[in-house]
């Protein structure tokens, strides 16, 4: 089997040598254009999720919400793991907290300036997830837990859905902000609070999806 992955990997080689990467024509370039143009945002890609696809980026976010639910249901009837596993020795505990001291200026990042450069708020919350992830391997459940808790983290990520919700479905009847300047940090109408509203659900969601399996598996 493993000859079919080397064979595989050479001629995928072969054909990046050989064939050059297919320039676009004129007319893709001026899909583009009219994408940003109409969006008000240099990053076509955040034009398109939220705004010529948004039916369908609500839907995305309410299934991540349902996911989050679902497993909160399967596992509730579960007796809690009495092992949590963890990184216990001194490097790994660096590396993890300065891994996640990154991700989560990287989250902040992305979910700020996600329409003017790529990125967006789904990448900044995988990011801030991922930051989170790192920190709980590295820290005591409990404590974890308790700031989960304190901070209300369940709350504001029902709020966060809602307010996206309310935001995508004036957009959609044509309610929109002003676009100002292409290319500024408040160009794009909605586009850049869509964004810091996805991106606090997905990261707050990955957040209450890891309490869960340490709490019920021991480990993420």
């Amino acid at each position: 089997m493993k000859w079919i992955y080397v064979a595989a990997g050479i001629a995928l080689y072969i054909k990046m040598l050989v064939f050059p990467n297919p320039a676009m024509d004129s007319a893709e370039l001026a899909i583009v254009d009219a994408v940003v143009q109409e969006s008000g945002v240099p990053n076509a890609v955040s034009g398109i999720i939220f705004r010529n696809r948004l039916y369908d980026t609500i839907f995305e976010v309410v299934v991540f919400t349902l996911a989050i639910m679902g497993v909160r249901f399967l596992l509730a009837d579960e007796q809690p793991s009495p092992t949590v596993y963890q990184f216990t020795d001194h490097p790994s505990v660096v590396l993890a907290r300065l891994g996640a001291t990154i991700a989560a200026l990287v989250s902040v990042e992305l979910a700020i300036r996600g329409h003017l450069s790529p990125g967006g708020g789904f990448a900044a919350g995988v990011a801030g997830g991922t930051a989170i992830g790192l920190v709980a391997i590295t820290s005591s459940s409990e404590w974890m837990e308790a700031i989960y808790h304190r901070w209300h983290a369940a709350m504001w990520e029902k709020i966060s859905v809602l307010i996206f919700i309310v935001l995508a479905l004036l957009t959609l009847v044509g309610i929109e902000l002003p676009h100002r300047e292409l290319g500024t940090l408040l160009s794009g109408g909605w586009i850049p609070i869509l964004n810091v509203l996805v991106a606090i659900k997905v990261a707050l969601g990955s957040w209450a999806a890891i309490l869960v399996f340490i709490r019920y598996r021991g480990l993420l």
